[in-house]
Order: C-alpha cells, then structure tokens, then sequence
C-alpha cells in the first residue's frame, strides 16, 4: 500500500480529526512515514479559524505541492476547517492540489483520497466511542472530544461558519471512549469542544456534570481536566465537581477583553467588573484553582482607553495561564464590517505589552513552588533540555501551558517510567518548573 504523511495543523480538536483519519486508513492497510521523502501521499489538516493559522496552512499546501512535483505520482490532499471555509478560493488559488475535503468526512478518508473527490455529509463529522481512532499523544494522557460547532454567536468568530451550531455526543458514547482510553492506559483525560460548558444544552438538558460524574467512576482514569469552557455558564455545581479529587482543578474560560464597550461590541457576556466577581467566586469555592483565559487585543474601537482598561484587568484577575491574540477580521462575522480599525503594529505592540504584564504574574505563580513536591505526570523525554523528562502538573494543560523539567535518577533511567512521579521543585522560571524526583514515589 501507499505510504502516507499526514500533517495536523492547528488545535486540539483537529488532533483528534487527524487520529480518526489515521486509525480510518491503518484500517484500510496503508502505512505510515513521518519522512516527507518517502512518502507517496499527503494529507494537510488544516486551520482556517483566523488569518495567521491561514497564512500557516497556505505555506503548508505550498510545500506539499513542491513535494509532489518532485516525484511522478504524488497525491496531495488538503482537508479540514479552511477547505470548508472557503473552498473556491483554494481551488482557484491551488489547482495542483488533487483532492479537496471540509470537515465533514473524515472517517471516510480512504475513500476521498482512492476516488480523488469529497464525499459531503450535510453536517460536520461527529465522532462517537465506536469511530476507530489512533491515539498520537503521549503515553499517558489523550483528548477527549465530546461535541463539534458551536452556537454562540461571537461578533468576531467563525467556528459557527466552519463548523455548524453545536451538537453534544450522548453522555454514555463519551463515557465508553473513556473506558477505551484507560484500556489502553490512559490516565488523563483533556475534555475538549469549541464549549465544553455548553455539552447537552443543544438537548435543553444541561449535562456536562452528569458526564463528569461518570466520567470520575471510569477505573484507571487519574485526572479528568476541563478544556474550552465559557464563563457564563460556570455554576456551582460544576464548582463543586472541581473539588472531587480525581477533578484538575483548572478551567480554562476565554473572556476575551475587559472593556465594557468592546464586549458588548464582541457578543459576549461578561465586562471586566463581572470577569472579577466571577474568578473570585471561583478562587473562593475551588481553593487552588488553576485558570487558564485568553484576550484579543485590538478589536474595533480598541483606543488608548479600553486597552488600559484591559491592562487592569489583566492585572487584577492574576491568570495563573493567559494567551493574548491580535484580532484579525474574518469574512462573513459581523465584526468585519465594524470600522475605527486599530493598526497592525500597534496591535502586536499591544500584545507584547499584555504579555509582558503575564510574564511577571507567572514568574511569581511558578516561584511559590519552590522547595514544593508535586504529583507531576510524565509525557516524556524533554527536547528543550536534553537528559530530563517532560513532565505536568495538575495546574498544566498539555501542549499549551508550561512544564516541569525533571532530571531523573539512575534507577529511574534504569527501568519502565512511571505514568506519575513525586517531584520536588528546585527551580522556577517564567513558565516552566525544574525538579529532581524524591526518594518517596508512594502514592
């Protein structure tokens, strides 16, 4: 068989896309290179969420099509959020590109690359627990999607344009994919949907804490973390979820700005004052909480005074994890048409600035760990600092937030590691923690 190099670009939730693909076509016997050289296919999973994730898929599509001129035969196949955002463009802007899917086949991947055309389905590809899927991720943790689109109706976002209103899977298909993943030795488990918080609610049912319930009895899984959640929809019974002890305590709750004008601009719900009423609701009812948000910075009608504002906030919500993006206009949300534009470089000079602010708010929240032994889970070797294993705390999701380095002993480095490890905390950086492993590995 074909021997095929898939790329994945973007987030999360397309990892898990790409996985499905993956275990689709070890189905069908094809195998696998991560050697461009030999490969005779490709497959691109793309990002068309905002313009620079674009920028990327475009320089990716542009290598693949220099891969297959090289080589007679070759087969490229884009896929994913930007061919389902704007198909006709890509089309007429790459030809050479031999076939074209959006986001609503992936499990029928074999069949678009062996007929070279898409097989459309009226709504986005929703998987559920009996859909194959290969798990990429490290050993000990994996993704664990329990809906696609989204029905919220941000002025500045178009997931609801690529990918549809929201549709939850059933409480019980997200709980036996659980039971698949211990299985298989999986110990934790990331929730991931474009709103976690919303799960059920396209049922009128409100049904994320009953999953967590379920989800917290499934022997073998460790910890079960929260991921893309919004905040409107945090209460106390989820709250009171957070404190079980199989529960991360870590939500991560994009706010997106503080200024009064600019959310009511952007659709959503909460201005900076009630931002704060919340987090210390919060902080207050899960001790120790983690959070994790994200801010975009030069929004329409973005001047000197709603950036300071955001600066306050920024200052006084103290995240422990913040992400600070340059709004970009997408075609087709009502935000592209809203005018006082804020300059390119004075948006990269506003995000700089923001998260110059974060940098020290993290120094401090990593410094408190010093002299501390945490319970860390191992995902593997470290590449940035050759001879340590990378490892996470509770307080740390995968791929986003920082690390713990750990510098293993010799009769750790001599035998099978662990999934989790007692480490004591030597070092803190901005964003990072280094650690030796204790002598007392009981749990």
């Amino acid at each position: 068989m074909p021997k095929i190099s898939l790329v994945t670009l973007g987030c999360a939730k397309n990892l898990v896309d790409s996985e499905v693909m993956l275990a689709r076509l070890d189905c069908r016997g094809y195998s696998f290179t991560g050697d461009l050289a030999e490969a005779d296919i490709l497959v691109i999973n793309t990002c068309g969420f905002i313009a620079p994730a674009r920028e990327e898929a475009r320089r990716m599509i542009e290598l693949g099509l220099s891969w297959k001129q090289s080589r007679p035969g070759r087969l490229l196949a884009v896929v994913g959020c930007y061919p389902e955002r704007f198909p006709d463009y890509l089309k007429a802007l790459y030809p050479q590109v031999d076939v074209w899917s959006g986001v609503r086949a992936f499990d029928r991947i074999d069949e678009i690359i062996e007929k070279k055309k898409d097989l459309p389905r009226n709504e986005t590809f929703l998987l559920s627990d009996r859909t194959p899927r290969v798990v990429s991720t490290a050993p000990n943790w994996a993704y664990l999607k329990i809906s696609e689109g989204c029905s919220h109706r941000c002025s500045f976002c178009s997931i609801p344009l690529i990918k549809g209103p929201y549709r939850s899977r059933s409480v019980d298909s997200v709980v036996r994919e659980a039971k698949r993943l211990a299985a298989l030795g999986i110990k934790e488990i990331n929730l991931i949907s474009h709103d976690t918080t919303y799960f059920g609610r396209d049922r009128k049912k409100k049904e994320l804490p009953t999953l967590l319930e379920k989800l917290l009895s499934v022997k073998g899984i460790e910890w079960v973390r929260l991921l893309y959640g919004y905040p409107e929809e945090i209460d106390d019974r989820l709250l009171e979820l957070m404190l079980e002890p199989r529960m991360c305590r870590y939500l991560d709750l994009p706010f997106q700005h503080a200024s009064g004008s600019i959310v009511k601009r952007m659709g959503r719900g909460l201005d900076g004052t009630r931002a704060l009423k919340l987090l210390d609701r919060i902080r207050k009812k899960v001790p120790g909480v983690a959070v994790r948000s994200s801010l975009i910075v030069g929004f329409p009608g973005e001047g000197r005074k709603e950036f300071r504002e955001l600066q306050d906030f920024v200052a006084r919500a103290r995240f422990e994890h913040l992400g600070v993006f340059c709004y970009s206009p997408e075609p087709g949300t009502p935000a592209a048409g809203l005018e006082d534009e804020v300059p390119e470089a004075e948006k990269k000079k506003r995000q700089r600035a923001v998260m110059q602010q974060q940098r020290e708010i993290s120094r401090k929240f990593y410094a408190a760990f010093r002299g501390q032994t945490l319970e860390v889970i191992v995902d593997g070797s470290d590449c940035r600092k050759p001879g340590y294993l990378a490892t996470r705390a509770r307080f740390q999701a995968p791929e986003v937030d920082g690390q713990v380095m750990v510098k293993p002993n010799p009769e750790l480095q001599s035998k099978k590691l662990p999934a989790f490890l007692k480490v004591r905390i030597e070092r803190a950086l901005a964003y990072d923690l280094i650690g030796k492993v204790t002598n007392d590995q009981t749990r």
